[in-house]
């Protein structure tokens, strides 16, 4: 019986440049962490034409009054995007009722790892169904590896509702990017400290969010000029 390949994200890809990280001077080790952090914002730009189109389809579909804005995820990431999420309501007068937050291992999560959550598919499905996901809705979902299986449900669930999908992924070769309408893919490659998103893909996806939710709500009316 042959073996399987397992296909290593470039996420957790163990940088060997970086052996050594735990030995450098202070200031050696800042700026490997900060030019990883550079990487990660030009990643960004790299891809503005798609995040361009995500824009104008989720403003489509969030121009009535009943549409939310569906974040979802597991561990870091979905940290990543509640923190976007909750600063539209007092920067744009977004409606705190047309924010969801759909989270692998529910709220608790947030600030306490819940082992396996990233894994339970099938509490993607309840939280989907609990949510009543619909076409009206846009779902952002967001993983660092593109292949989380809570996320990557969510996902699935919802574009069969036919909601609105987005993935937000630095794995060019991640499940998410396939499942979404659209797959927002910011190639960060391996991280300064082997699998640690929080840091290159982590600051990619709150550079992407930022942006994305910032032209989202000035498509939607949200601004003016220059001010919220």
């Amino acid at each position: 019986m042959g073996q399987e390949t397992v296909v290593i994200p470039p996420t957790e890809v163990v940088d060997p440049s970086g052996r050594t990280f735990d030995r450098l001077p202070v200031l050696a080790q800042l700026d490997r962490i900060l030019a990883s952090q550079a990487h990660a914002i030009e990643a960004v730009r790299d891809i503005a034409l798609s995040i361009s189109g995500a824009v104008d389809a989720a403003a489509d579909r969030l121009r009535g009054r009943d549409g939310r804005l569906i974040y979802t995820g597991a561990g870091c990431s979905i940290r990543i995007g509640v923190q976007d999420g909750v600063e539209l309501v007092p920067t744009f007068d977004w409606p705190l009722a047309r924010l969801v937050y759909l989270i692998a291992g529910g709220p608790g999560a947030l600030s306490v790892s819940v082992e396996g959550a990233e894994d339970d598919a099938l509490d993607a499905e309840r939280q989907v169904a609990d949510w009543l996901v619909s076409q009206s809705d846009v779902v952002i979902g967001i993983a660092a590896s593109g292949n989380t299986p809570f996320t990557c449900r969510v996902l699935e669930e919802a574009r069969a509702l036919g909601a609105l999908t987005i993935g937000v992924t630095s794995n060019p070769h991640a499940k998410l990017a396939e499942i979404a309408d659209h797959g927002l893919v910011t190639e960060t490659g391996p991280e300064v400290l082997a699998g640690s998103t929080r840091l290159g893909a982590g600051t990619a996806q709150k550079a992407l969010l930022n942006a994305f939710s910032t032209t989202l709500m000035t498509q939607l009316g949200r601004v003016l000029g220059n001010e919220m």
